[in-house]
């Protein structure tokens, strides 16, 4: 039976990529489910699959079954809180794009989704996207918000989609990988899309005057091969109406893949014990053994090394504050975290 890629999911229908490249609309077999998972979508983006293959326009095809994931990315179901929603799997990397302004992307949001990653093992790279118009308040928050990222040990990178400022080093870093890109709404996903492969001409829409928040491009993950040929980037295959189109690849490089997702507005963790989500603090992990006991949840204890280093500087407050609200079962917070 044809193993294929999962391309595109819009609830009940999946566009599936054969190994020989060709394009499949597909459905999935009705008792198609993950053993003990509670998901609300059994199939997702970056699945491994076996199908049959659809014959014409009018009779779809079908996923029979699911490979083994080597990761996946989740996040709590917008309707069943105790359902998880699969968001992609099969992860080479994600890059989570942030904006300082415009919308305004809280500590609380960003270190949810990094703890999600770390459990998930999925490695991320921080993107500060839309620098080239902020005052010089937001310069001064931009240096702050790399100043602790950096500090517990993630890689930073600044953009400028519109104005191309940092988009060869976005592409050097997907190249032959698989690669989500989430955010908020209005943080640029589609735009950096755009800026590093034009011919996809994504979708996309001013941030509203009202709210100063994003307003809602991508309605589904989707996710889109590129390829590098002589120095240039350019469209190997993109999910399209034509449900059987097909791709004769001419490169000797590994496939690039690069999902785009809808704005998630916060990033509820599921599935995560209160000792367990201090583990996915790297900087608070490193810490751990030097603590007066060896259960210390870094909160009221004596002798705790956290909270030290907290004091003295050492871990950025920002980010010990995250981990309190996440053990106390505190929910994210729509705004930055006030200082001072």
């Amino acid at each position: 039976m044809p193993h294929g890629l999962v391309m595109r999911s819009t609830g009940s229908r999946y566009l599936v990529r054969g190994e020989d490249g060709s394009l499949h609309d597909c459905v999935a077999r009705g008792n198609l489910r993950i053993k003990g998972w509670k998901s609300t979508n059994p199939v997702a983006v970056g699945d491994r699959v076996d199908f049959l293959p659809q014959v014409d326009a009018e009779h779809p095809g079908t996923i029979t079954d699911l490979h083994d994931r080597r990761n996946y990315l989740v996040r709590r179901s917008v309707n069943l809180s105790h359902h998880k929603h699969v968001i992609a799997a099969n992860l080479d990397q994600a890059l989570l794009l942030v904006t300082v302004a415009r919308p305004q992307t809280s500590f609380g949001f960003i270190d949810r989704f990094l703890v999600t990653a770390e459990a998930y093992q999925v490695p991320v790279v921080i993107v500060f996207n839309k620098v080239d118009n902020l005052d010089d308040n937001e310069l001064a928050m931009l240096a702050e918000y790399e100043e602790v990222y950096q500090g517990a040990g993630y890689r930073t990178v600044i953009t400028a989609a519109l104005k191309g400022v940092g988009v060869q080093e976005v592409k050097d870093l997907l190249a032959g990988r698989v690669t989500l890109l989430a955010g908020h709404s209005g943080v640029g996903k589609s735009t950096l899309i755009n800026a590093i492969d034009p011919s996809l001409d994504l979708h996309t829409l001013e941030i509203s005057h009202a709210s100063g928040k994003g307003q809602h491009t991508t309605t589904y993950a989707e996710m889109f091969e590129l390829g590098v040929a002589s120095g240039e980037w350019r469209v190997e295959a993109a999910p399209g109406s034509a449900p059987l189109a097909t791709r004769h690849s001419v490169l000797a490089t590994p496939p690039t893949f690069i999902i785009d997702t809808p704005g998630i507005k916060g990033f509820g963790l599921v599935d995560m014990s209160a000792e367990e989500i201090v583990d996915q603090f790297p900087e608070l992990f490193e810490l751990k053994g030097q603590c007066r006991f060896s259960n210390c949840m870094h909160l009221e204890e004596p002798g705790c090394a956290v909270r030290a280093a907290v004091k003295e500087g050492r871990v950025a407050e920002s980010r010990y504050r995250s981990y309190v609200d996440m053990v106390s079962g505190a929910e994210e917070e729509e705004g930055p975290y006030r200082r001072g």
